[in-house]
């Protein structure tokens, strides 16, 4: 992947400041409304219950967060962060009667929490994103308990010829749409370039490997255009 796209953090933050309005919105246009049905997918494989702890990073407006608060009937405890304070707002707004749900503006590379603190780490879409993709995975295996799940849900590679040609033009047009809706197609022309550039799925999977992760795998969604990936600190 791209050094230029990793390391710059200014980019990135211009970026999510101008679309942290929308972001919902954008989302469900993006995806065509199937990040929700991804997002449940994860809750699913994560079969959480009731008394565990999340942290789940890059938390966006606060999805995974609430998910999983559902899914262990609001008792459990989560601690969902973005690096970007507008969206943290925005999300403590939308998730008000989440009492459960705790926020933090932080980092993925330099998590501000206690080394072995939570039963699960979730990042949805935001992994590549990160300034340091490996540094990131590490916070992920330090702030987990032992026997703690690591997942990552994120853009892939689609094996079917005919449906990443699909895609790829359906993803011309996420800058043109973004115009509209924010008023500005940068942002989605950064977006999907991250997209195309990122990892595939196997090399993903190694790279949570050479983080000490143990019995590491991932499932394909849609074909590939997303996957998730879990790993376990023994």
């Amino acid at each position: 992947m791209s050094e230029n796209l990793q390391k710059n953090r200014k980019l990135v933050e211009q970026v999510f400041n101008k679309v942290y309005d929308k972001y919902d919105l954008m989302n469900d246009i993006m995806s065509l409304g199937s990040h929700r049905i991804w997002k449940k997918n994860l809750i699913t494989m994560m079969n959480p219950t009731k008394g565990r702890t999340l942290i789940d990073v890059g938390c966006g407006t606060g999805d995974i967060g609430e998910l999983f608060s559902k899914a262990t009937l609001n008792q459990s405890e989560i601690l969902s962060v973005d690096p970007n304070s507008k969206m943290i707002a925005k999300a403590k707004i939308k998730h008000k009667k989440y009492e459960n749900i705790k926020w933090k503006v932080c980092k993925g590379e330099s998590l501000d929490v206690k080394t072995e603190s939570f039963d699960f780490y979730t990042i949805s879409f935001g992994l590549r994103n990160t300034g340091d993709i490996k540094k990131t995975i590490s916070e992920a295996y330090r702030v987990l308990k032992k026997g703690g799940r690591f997942f990552c849900l994120e853009f892939s590679k689609i094996d079917n010829e005919n449906l990443n040609f699909l895609y790829q033009q359906y993803s011309k047009f996420i800058p043109k749409i973004g115009k509209y809706i924010v008023g500005d197609s940068q942002p989605y022309e950064y977006l999907v370039k991250t997209i195309n550039e990122f990892l595939n799925q196997e090399e993903l999977l190694e790279l949570i490997k050479d983080q000490k992760f143990e019995n590491c795998s991932y499932r394909n969604l849609s074909g590939g255009i997303v996957s998730i990936h879990s790993g376990w600190k023994i």
